[in-house]
């Protein structure tokens, strides 16, 4: 009964999201400039999507790997963490210890056993880092160098934020697919 209950959510939601209007489509954000106005409309559509598609979702699959493809409980966590490592690139600085903890425990489950919540919520806050600092970053920057990683690999500002919004976007549709894939027991 509770599998039918969470189908029915899940088709609600998605009936709600066909009807309105994807973020890009609701006209230009406040305060952050025309040529980020793409990165910041993907983050948010990206927050809606997992929101939507994620309520409900057993912890007890979070790790579940259908046909050995990453689990919903690694895409949650990597989609938190690229966005923290990719924007701390495009602002010049190195990653921290606790980015680098964060990194090495993408696809492992906490300790205390992650709620599906709680990495909903995490994912939520780094987006809503990450336009804070869309909103404060001076469109003078955007061309300038930014060296990834430890290696130093050739970025630019909006080089290192638009493919944040892509990989963040291409990870939530593995995660819808697999997380689709796993509520309705295909797998």
């Amino acid at each position: 009964m509770q599998d039918l209950l969470s189908c029915k959510r899940l088709e609600k939601n998605q009936q709600n999201m066909a009807q309105q209007k994807e973020v890009w489509q609701r006209g230009p954000l406040p305060d952050i400039t025309p040529l980020l106005q793409p990165v910041a409309h993907a983050l948010l559509q990206a927050r809606e999507e997992v929101n939507a598609y994620m309520e409900d979702f057993s912890p007890v699959l979070l790790w579940e790997r259908p046909a050995g493809m990453a689990s919903p409980g690694f895409h949650l966590q990597h989609l938190s963490g690229v966005l923290d490592r990719v924007f701390t690139y495009a602002k010049g600085e190195g990653l921290s210890p606790f980015q680098f903890a964060q990194l090495e425990e993408e696809g492992k489950d906490a300790e205390h056993g992650y709620t599906t919540k709680e990495l909903v919520e995490r994912f939520d806050r780094q987006v809503d880092l990450a336009l804070e600092q869309l909103r404060a970053t001076d469109p003078a920057i955007l061309p300038d160098y930014r060296g990834i990683g430890r290696a130093g690999l050739p970025s630019t500002v909006i080089g290192l934020l638009v493919h944040a919004a892509e990989h963040t976007m291409r990870h939530v549709g593995q995660l819808m697919v697999t997380a689709a894939v796993l509520k309705n027991g295909v797998a």
